[in-house]
């Protein structure tokens, strides 16, 4: 089982750990681990792995496996690492601060298209230059969704504070009813829920990484609605940060 330091912790850029296993001389499972994985909509981190001799790897791909997280290291013409060996795991913290801006952002536009037009989400990706939200609507009044997103962004220059907990299954779907759809989906042997918190705003069940406060998303623009089928919506989104908010 791979400890995954990033649940409570998102900014977390450094940590050291200890090499389980090596398969194939590439994809490494560590002891624990900040490297977000592949999951969730939200793309895995990158970075490099150090080995205590100094020698350098980089981490190419992240994917979860069952209660393990496996790192694809590229250890092409340097000594291959092993079990027990320590590393030093390093974040590309340019990387996924933006992705953390974008996840965090999908929270505040998705409550207020679930709230404002009673809508239900069904899905999303987020990507480094823009990202999507699916969602079911059956009115789909294009015309609103400017001042959702006006409505969005008033939210993010308030700013509101981003709270981590974890939580155990039932306790949670007891306490937040709207958590219950949600959990429908997890498998049975989930027995904890990570839950983000947007203060006055929003609580979700959600393994990806988030802001500290919304106010660091900066700001986010609608790029284009799409109507994919019958009752089937998706709205791409970009960040805007402050500086082109000002031009």
């Amino acid at each position: 089982m791979t400890e995954a330091l990033f649940l409570l912790d998102c900014y977390l850029k450094e940590f050291e750990a200890t090499v389980d296993s090596v398969k194939d001389d590439k994809y490494v499972v560590l002891d624990k681990t900040a490297f977000y994985p592949n999951a969730g909509g939200q793309p895995y981190d990158t970075g490099k792995m150090i080995a205590e001799d100094g020698t350098e790897y980089s981490v190419v791909y992240v994917a979860k496996f069952g209660d393990m997280i496996s790192h694809e290291v590229d250890m092409d013409g340097k000594p291959v690492l092993k079990p027990g060996d320590k590393v030093k795991g390093v974040i590309d913290w340019d990387r996924r601060y933006r992705l953390m801006r974008m996840h965090t952002a999908a929270h505040v536009i998705s409550i207020i298209i679930e709230k404002d037009a009673n809508a239900l989400i069904t899905g999303n990706q987020l990507g480094l230059d823009k990202s999507r939200i699916d969602f079911n609507l059956e009115d789909f009044d294009r015309g609103k969704f400017a001042e959702y997103m006006d409505k969005a962004n008033e939210l993010i220059k308030k700013g509101a504070k981003v709270n981590l907990y974890l939580m155990p299954r039932e306790e949670a779907l007891q306490r937040y009813e709207r958590l219950t759809n949600l959990a429908k989906g997890f498998s049975d042997d989930i027995k904890e829920i990570r839950l983000v918190e947007i203060e006055g705003v929003t609580i979700e069940a959600c393994g990806g990484t988030h802001l500290k406060d919304i106010s660091e998303i900066k700001g986010v623009k609608l790029l284009k609605l799409d109507n994919k089928g019958k009752n089937n919506r998706r709205l791409y989104y970009e960040l805007v940060d402050e500086e082109k908010n000002k031009s």
